[in-house]
């Protein structure tokens, strides 16, 4: 009999020490593997809320300045600042509307109409023109109007006025600029003559060339606040780079907290093979004086911890998939992201963890085993 068949024999024997331990190791997997999957889904759900806009400047009015808006001179001059770069002005209110069968309060966004495509993209039908009476619906909006959602063609009047509904607009989530999912978005023209308004909220820039941006931010800034500080420019791209480094941080901040319920784990499992040390004494002696080197002892303690890390690594690596699918599903909604690379990661390192730490819990019995007196542990009793 080898000693993997002796320390795979006493891991059997004592069954019940053991099973305790390795359930120690279970729950350690699923807490640092599914803490770890959360947070990962909160950062691709977030990831997934917020638009495309990395390479978008927002260009604000200072405060005080202008009465909170933006000329169309003002516009021009930005126009100028950035150059072949895409810039769209826009104004935004919230309104009572009735869409469909419903009414409620929303976002309306007003838009040139010539630039409404270089920003939004259609799901279905197609944009309006200045003069022809027809308005965009975001999707989210279209779909909570009706049971079967909204159709093209739809009415949506706003105060006394009504719109024929020319096209659904396609998802886009959150968005540092403007968020039309839940939005009616007008020609800024009809949107001129209803609400007697000539000036803009705020201008968009879409730069072509991502490397470009802070050059065109100078730039902008240059021109607008020569004298004084006329307007705010602010950098998306800055922002998601913020936010993306806190959900990693929550990320990193989850799978530590998990860390330290497998360390708990294994401060058990010290606790298991010291016992299992104490019991075993005068069989250690016997081994001892039939030539069994230290070496030897030391490993057969060590395989009975890899025993017991493997159990539980395994049993742990099983139930963090399904713990991560309830996690994903429950707090981000979309189970999709369980298996994102990243996700599944964590339960490999989980696994990884538990056998580590179990291994290392081992260590010290084994040496302790290993360097008994052989004479004296033989009268042991």
């Amino acid at each position: 009999m080898t000693f993997f068949d002796l320390a795979r024999r006493n891991v059997v024997r004592h069954w019940l020490r053991s099973s305790l331990a390795v359930i120690g190791i279970v729950i350690g997997v699923i807490a640092i593997a599914s803490l770890g999957i959360m947070g990962n889904s909160i950062g691709l759900m977030f990831n997934d809320m917020v638009s495309d806009v990395g390479d978008t400047l927002i260009v604000s009015p200072a405060m005080g300045v202008g009465g909170g808006k933006l000329t169309e001179r003002q516009v021009s001059d930005i126009s100028r600042a950035v150059g072949s770069n895409d810039v769209i002005p826009f104004s935004s209110t919230g309104d009572r509307v009735a869409v469909g069968d419903r009414e409620s309060t929303a976002m309306i966004y007003a838009i040139p109409a010539e630039d409404i495509p270089s920003l939004l993209d259609m799901e279905s039908g197609g944009f309006p023109r200045d003069t022809g009476g027809g308005c965009l619906i975001g999707s989210q909006l279209a779909a909570n109007s009706r049971e079967n959602g909204l159709k093209l063609g739809a009415r949506v009047r706003i105060g006394d006025e009504t719109l024929r509904v020319v096209g659904v607009l396609k998802e886009r989530g959150m968005g540092f600029d403007i968020n039309p999912d839940y939005a009616i978005v007008v020609p800024y023209s009809w949107y001129s003559n209803h609400y007697d308004e000539d000036d803009y909220d705020q201008v968009i820039v879409k730069v072509r060339d991502v490397n470009d941006i802070d050059a065109v931010k100078e730039s902008i800034e240059q021109r607008m606040n020569r004298r004084e500080d006329t307007v705010n420019v602010m950098d998306t791209r800055g922002i998601l780079e913020s936010v993306f480094a806190a959900t990693e941080s929550i990320t990193v901040f989850l799978a530590g907290i998990g860390a330290i319920s497998l360390l708990v784990a294994g401060v058990s499992i010290l606790n298991v093979m010291l016992m299992s040390v104490t019991e075993r004494i005068k069989e250690i002696g016997v081994l001892r004086s039939i030539g069994t080197r230290r070496g030897e002892v030391m490993r057969m303690f060590i395989y009975e911890a890899l025993f017991l890390g493997l159990a539980g690594a395994l049993i742990g690596g099983v139930l963090s998939f399904c713990a991560g699918y309830l996690v994903t599903v429950v707090f981000a909604g979309n189970a999709d992201y369980l298996f994102d690379p990243a996700s599944l990661l964590y339960i490999v390192f989980g696994m990884a963890f538990g056998v580590i730490t179990s291994v290392a819990s081992g260590l010290y019995p084994a040496w302790k085993a290993a360097h008994l007196n052989p004479i004296q542990a033989l009268r042991h009793e």
